[in-house]
């Protein structure tokens, strides 16, 4: 290759044709997105997954050659170029991993999402969403708040969302990008506004410590534009203190429920048909807001949104009349389905703090329901560095069944276990119920019509829903004619 691989982001769009992206990972959330922006873009995009999936399908239906497992055959294409200009690799992919060595030995360049993003994004005002909590659905929510509006922008969201997919290149200068912390994916960024949804110790097997995990946000910070909006929640103690060490910053927008606050929160109406409440400007404008998304998490999330619209041409009562259709993304608080009068909702919470919020809203939205949260630990070294914050994380649950850790890029570890979080949690209805079928089993037996079950997972656990949908359904042939 004649240029450096990041100067092909720079080509007219019938060159992209001759040149390609392949992706190690490509069916997760981190690099499906990706792939789909490069294919609108023009370019070839190949790639493999160890398992199959939807999204998998998905991409392949939309033009990339997708293969299961990883095997140095799949970077020789029939398509030209015979090998591919560029190697993207997920965060999980080790040096080990066969595509990645045999790319090295042809000095294929192999680079992770940071190294990535900036080159893809660099002809772009990126609007960048970042936070231990609530940035898939903050930057769902702004990307469909810029859709609505007819700007078409570009955007990478780590799940699906109604109407707009994960992945969208857009013709519009706007990018809007979830901004993952993991592996330091967001260093790579150079944001024109940068958004602080809030900041909560976690991946400990990356940041160590609190203070490690604060760095990596106190240097994406200093990536901001020098003339760029910085919109952040006050509301968080430990985020509020990291901006504050900032003091360079022209344009900060600090949102939350307190009076201290630019962007004013108040008349909080959570109810279980919808969530409404007045959004006051610092103008002294007020603005009423009204979600299909439950849960005080949500109106923050939804307020750092339309602020951001607002300060890329939408104007507040524009953005909120739109925020009003936003369903939600794929995993966030997601229904699922009903059978037998059993509700089925599936969550990507898996920290403390969002099982807390996640659970008080279902609360919220169905009061008269009994409720089963069903919870998979993610990854050993988190539930460890994070298990004494389990204690009351579940009470709004009627019943937690807590099923075996999800090791994700882990080796086993003995020394933590599902027992453990429940007898940190203190909860009266605990069980640990052991693997998914063993688990599925005692929903089947336990759980009663006007029920609700909510599963709360990062990992597998997500296969539960369908399953459960079917399963726990009546055989007609066992019914009274």
């Amino acid at each position: 290759m004649s240029a450096p691989w990041h100067k092909l982001f720079t080509l007219p769009a019938p060159q992209r044709a001759h040149h390609r992206f392949h992706l190690v990972g490509i069916g997760g959330t981190g690099l499906g997105p990706i792939a789909d922006v490069l294919l609108q873009l023009g370019f070839q995009v190949s790639g493999s997954d160890r398992h199959d999936s939807a999204h998998l399908q998905q991409l392949a239906a939309h033009g990339a050659n997708v293969a299961l497992g990883h095997d140095p055959r799949h970077l020789q294409a029939d398509q030209a170029p015979t090998l591919p200009d560029v190697v993207l690799r997920s965060s999980a992919v080790p040096d080990t991993n066969p595509e990645v060595a045999f790319a090295r030995r042809q000095s294929i360049p192999v680079v992770n999402r940071n190294a990535f993003l900036g080159p893809l994004t660099s002809n772009r005002q990126v609007i960048a969403v970042a936070g231990t909590h609530g940035k898939t659905t903050t930057t769902g929510m702004i990307a469909h708040i810029l859709t609505a509006a007819g700007l078409d922008p570009g955007y990478i969201i780590g799940s699906e969302v109604p109407g707009l997919g994960a992945g969208h290149a857009g013709r519009a200068q706007t990018f809007v990008i979830e901004a993952d912390e993991y592996d330091y994916a967001f260093w790579g960024l150079f944001p024109h506004t940068i958004v602080l949804t809030s900041l909560d110790w976690d991946h400990p097997d990356c940041f160590p410590t609190p203070a490690d995990y604060q760095h990596a946000f106190h240097r994406f910070i200093d990536n901001l534009h020098p003339q760029g909006h910085l919109v952040y929640c006050h509301d968080d103690p430990i985020l509020s203190q990291v901006v504050s060490q900032h003091p360079h910053l022209l344009h900060g927008h600090s949102y939350g429920t307190r009076n201290s606050v630019g962007w004013k929160i108040h008349d909080i109406d959570i109810g279980p048909a919808a969530t409404r409440y007045l959004l006051r400007s610092p103008e002294g404008q007020q603005q009423p807001v009204q979600l299909q998304t439950p849960g005080l998490h949500n109106i923050l999330n939804s307020t750092a949104a339309l602020i951001t619209a607002q300060l890329h041409q939408v104007d507040l009562a524009t953005a909120a009349a739109s925020m009003a259709t936003f369903k939600g993304a794929e995993r966030r608080f997601e229904l699922k389905g009903s059978v037998n009068d059993i509700l089925i909702i599936d969550d990507y919470a898996h920290h403390p703090t969002e099982l807390r919020t996640t659970l008080a809203a279902a609360r919220a939205r169905y009061p008269e329901r009994e409720i089963w949260a069903v919870y998979q630990p993610h990854t050993y070294s988190r539930t460890k560095a994070l298990l004494d914050q389990f204690e009351g994380v579940f009470n709004a649950a009627d019943h937690l069944v807590v099923t075996d850790i999800y090791a994700a890029r882990e080796a086993y570890d003995s020394s933590i276990n599902a027992a453990q979080v429940v007898a940190v949690s203190r909860h009266p209805g605990a069980v640990a119920a052991g693997e998914l079928a063993q688990v599925a089993a005692y929903l089947r037996q336990h759980v009663q019509p006007h029920s609700l079950i909510i599963i709360l997972s990062a990992g597998t656990a997500t296969r539960l829903g369908p399953e459960l949908l079917q399963s726990l359904h009546p055989d007609p042939s066992t019914q009274p004619s």
